[in-house]
């Protein structure tokens, strides 16, 4: 197994065939880590005992993942899991375990907390990272743990919380296929909790749909749905605090098809939960867009995410001109379109040449060179070559390389990944 605290990319020189869909599963779990003294639970017996009974889901979320962290992960046989942020009161206990290579693990803190529930004790807050379901297909994943109890002032910062992973979302998950899930300590009958801002910002909760269906998010006021705390007869239409909520992306589409309470499946020899949470899982089916297709990402972890996704214009866009500009390391590409839309990352620096694409051709192959640079992984090196035999190339060319190559009858037409003062990330877009 792999344990990340950041990230590089480790699959950037294997290029393969890139399926059009598949299938994977999620859980989010407060696992009620926290220390003996201030647990309602028993921690020390019930880890070790919930641990092996997240093997069935691919991609797990948990929370509260505090003092008892090592005999989590000690039962549990996920092969990329992130490593702990640390104990209360130093971590945020929150943690996921993936059957997914994943990339660019964030940590944010709430801007926000309350005091009355103890909220200010741990830095609370979200979680980002990018799984690789497959080549070139990514799921951004948030893990949450917004701000507990119900005063006004708990209100009022849990709302704050959502807004504020919301806004994250927004700029840092432009042009990709997103899961948010996590103990929100929401729900849709009280007012103010915030919980509709998701709706609100083009996310789907997979309980309103698949258990709701048509009758939708209860009404904000009426009675709670409160689910039995003594694990027994606990059932899908209660509504729990902890969600799923999801949105697909310009080249990535994700169905929700299952979503169940996997109350039973964690209980201990007497009957009872094993948290005072319950696990909640759900399954998706994805399929990938015919006409936006990406290539997998090559680099590290440092610069801003960008993403020229959601800027292409519908239909089949015209790349007219592309620019490369490097030195010693790759400092920025410019793509420009017909329309005269320009896709420009990077720097400023380098030693610029461009390339004026003739009618009907295309550049059907994109190549990244990494390297080592300040302590990270930078790009140094991007070559493109086109339909018809044309090629160019800037920056310095290093041994860890690779080269991809267009689906047949699309070209490249932007990028995504990260960037600053030069290219930390770079993937194509084919289109």
């Amino acid at each position: 197994m792999v344990l990340f605290s950041s990230s590089l990319l480790v699959w950037a020189g294997y290029v393969a065939a890139q399926a059009s869909s598949g299938t994977f599963s999620v859980l989010s779990y407060n696992v009620a880590g926290l220390p003996e003294l201030l647990s309602s639970g028993n921690p020390a017996v019930n880890t070790p005992l919930l641990a092996p009974k997240l093997a069935p889901y691919g991609i797990v979320n948990v929370q509260e993942d505090f003092n008892y962290h090592a005999a989590l992960y000690a039962g549990d046989k996920h092969a990329y899991r992130t490593a702990t942020s640390g104990g209360v009161p130093f971590g945020s206990g929150l943690n996921t375990l993936s059957n997914y290579p994943f990339i660019d693990l964030q940590r944010i803190t709430w801007s926000k907390c309350a005091s009355g529930s103890g909220d200010c004790l741990t830095p609370k807050g979200f979680t980002l990272l990018r799984a690789r379901l497959d080549i070139g297909v990514y799921v951004d994943i948030y893990n949450l743990h917004t701000d507990a109890g119900s005063e006004s002032a708990d209100i009022t910062a849990r709302n704050a919380n959502i807004a504020q992973v919301i806004s994250y979302i927004n700029s840092n998950s432009v042009g990709n296929a997103v899961v948010v899930y996590g103990d929100t300590n929401a729900r849709y009958t009280r007012s103010g909790d915030g919980i509709r801002q998701f709706s609100s910002a083009g996310f789907t909760d997979a309980w309103v749909q698949l258990v709701r269906g048509s009758s939708g998010a209860p009404a904000e006021g009426s009675s709670a749905l409160v689910c039995p705390d003594n694990g027994v007869g606990v059932t899908n239409a209660c509504e729990t605090v902890d969600k799923i909520l999801y949105r697909s992306g310009p080249a990535l589409t994700l169905t929700a098809t299952r979503f169940n309470n996997e109350n039973s499946a964690f209980l201990n020899s007497t009957g009872f939960p094993l948290s005072d949470h319950y696990p909640i899982t759900t399954a998706f089916t994805y399929s990938l867009s015919t006409s936006r297709r990406l290539t997998d990402l090559a680099g590290g972890s440092g610069g801003t995410w960008f993403s020229d996704l959601p800027s292409l214009p519908s239909g089949t866009p015209t790349l007219t001109s592309i620019t490369l500009s490097g030195a010693n390391r790759f400092d920025y590409i410019s793509l420009t379109l017909s329309t005269g839309a320009t896709f420009k990352h990077g720097g400023t620096g380098g030693t610029p040449v461009t390339l004026t694409l003739n009618s009907g051709e295309r550049i059907t192959s994109l190549q990244v060179d990494t390297g080592s640079y300040n302590g990270g992984t930078r790009v140094f090196y991007v070559g493109i070559g086109t339909s018809s035999g044309r090629t160019l190339g800037a920056g310095t060319q290093t041994s860890s390389t690779v080269t991809w190559t267009a689906p047949s009858g699309l070209g490249l037409k932007g990028t995504y990944g990260k960037s600053g003062d030069g290219l930390d990330l770079l993937g194509g877009i084919w289109a």
